[in-house]
């Protein structure tokens, strides 16, 4: 199985170029882990809007999403787009984890990661059920094994988080779908299958989308 998937990677590392692939998935459903695991296998630079804000805000002080609230689109398209242009990533592969959550956000985000040599190629959702994701934050809690978030701290914030998906990161991925740029991808298992699971997907696509790239 290994073998297989090295030389599955290898055909999507080449299909990919510098291009990118946005990851969603609700809370806890290991997009960024399997994110990280990925731009390694590609030789990729991994990039989250969800460090990348809490970033910011820590260093500006403004916690937009301590209620679990996505934060407002200008100040996201502020803080987050600059990071397609920097030099240090310009000849790299980029696997983005949730790029453009807020709906209305996707055609700017698409936009700007083209004209940085980073288009889209395609997008994945780490489907995983809402029930399943609170039993891993529960454990994750009891475990306190998610630092200092403080957007994880309480049932009613991580509850907020799932309803901003809902109600406003579901339509992107219907924009993605509908442009026929996004996979499906068993999330509910452990990490190596949920892993072996994207880069099957993403090799499927390859082959069935060989001259692929983003055309608006």
């Amino acid at each position: 199985m290994y073998d297989e998937l090295t030389q599955k990677i290898a055909i999507i590392k080449q299909w990919l170029g510098t291009g990118s692939i946005n990851i969603f998935g609700l809370p806890m459903s290991g997009k960024d882990t399997v994110g990280v695991r990925l731009a390694e296998a590609v030789g990729g630079k991994f990039l989250s809007s969800g460090l990348i804000i809490r970033a910011n805000e820590g260093l500006t002080r403004q916690h937009y999403t301590e209620k679990g609230e996505l934060t407002p689109t200008d100040v996201f398209f502020d803080w987050v787009l600059p990071y397609f242009d920097k030099p240090e990533l310009k000849d790299y592969p980029l696997i983005l984890s949730s790029i453009g959550r807020w709906a209305g956000e996707e055609d700017t985000v698409m936009e700007r990661a083209a004209a940085s040599g980073h288009p889209i190629k395609v997008a994945a959702i780490m489907n995983v059920s809402e029930a399943d994701v609170m039993e891993r934050w529960q454990k994750a809690a009891s475990l306190k094994d998610r630092g200092t978030r403080y957007d994880d701290e309480k049932p009613e914030v991580f509850q907020k988080r799932l309803d901003e998906f809902r109600t406003k990161t579901a339509p992107v991925l219907l924009h993605y779908r509908v442009m026929g740029l996004l996979i499906d991808v068993n999330a509910d298992a452990e990490r190596d299958t949920v892993f072996a699971n994207l880069i099957n997907k993403l090799y499927e696509y390859v082959i069935n989308h060989p001259d692929n790239a983003v055309t608006r």
